[in-house]
């Protein structure tokens, strides 16, 4: 029976995309919007509470953050569910929710990846998920860090996530580095980090990169498009 609903279901989604898909727009900032649509509704499927999700910010310092962690990968979220709709808990200004489709459209070329904890059907339990989102609810509101400080006063992205999970789980995602473990010599870094620190550069401040949860041991890649 399950086996047989498994199908139906796979058969309607198909119907639905098929549909979309013809009555998408061919061109116009309507078509981006249409697409991260469709993705979303095609990815819907394959995606958990709790999982990780990464692009590449069109934000004014994502280049900056890019040239000092050589990844592509600027920001980050996380996947939750609320009112039959995905939605990604992120640290921007101030930190909130942002509905997946949205979210897409934001990243450079729509492209993302999300990732999942290695074993998450161990460990992301239902009262774990709730401590999770207690983890995460206790942030909302609060201002995006540009000075990727690691004080729970002001936070970013990545930060965000790392905490949450440590907190809800003891899991830590992610080698947490110092600021002067990055590449600073790029002058486009150089420059952003004279525009936030002037010449006072907090070197040893600890510092969690998106990248560093990207490649972390302790998740798998579920979705890459």
């Amino acid at each position: 029976m399950r086996r047989l609903l498994s199908i139906a279901l796979a058969v309607l989604l198909l119907l639905v995309v098929l549909a979309y898909s013809y009555l998408m727009p061919r061109r116009g900032p309507g078509r981006n919007r249409h697409r991260a649509e469709l993705t979303t509704l095609l990815i819907s499927l394959k995606l958990h509470q709790g999982d990780l999700i990464f692009h590449t910010s069109q934000s004014a310092q994502s280049r900056a953050i890019q040239l000092a962690t050589h990844s592509p990968y600027s920001h980050c979220g996380m996947l939750f569910r609320q009112g039959g709709e995905w939605q990604v808990l992120e640290a921007v200004q101030p930190v909130g929710i942002t509905p997946l489709e949205k979210w897409i459209i934001r990243g450079k070329g729509g492209h993302f990846v999300v990732k999942r904890l290695r074993d998450a059907e161990q460990v992301l339990t239902p009262e774990a998920l709730r401590r999770l989102k207690r983890a995460g609810q206790q942030y909302r509101g609060k201002d995006y860090d540009q000075y990727f400080g690691w004080s729970d006063e002001r936070i970013y992205c990545s930060e965000l996530l790392w905490k949450m999970y440590q907190q809800a789980t003891g899991r830590e995602i992610g080698k947490l580095q110092h600021l002067r473990d990055f590449d600073l010599s790029h002058p486009a870094v150089q420059a952003k980090l004279r525009e936030r620190y002037g010449r006072r550069l907090p070197l040893d401040e600890r510092v969690i990169s998106p990248v560093q949860m990207l490649e972390s041991p302790e998740l798998v890649t579920v979705v890459e498009r």
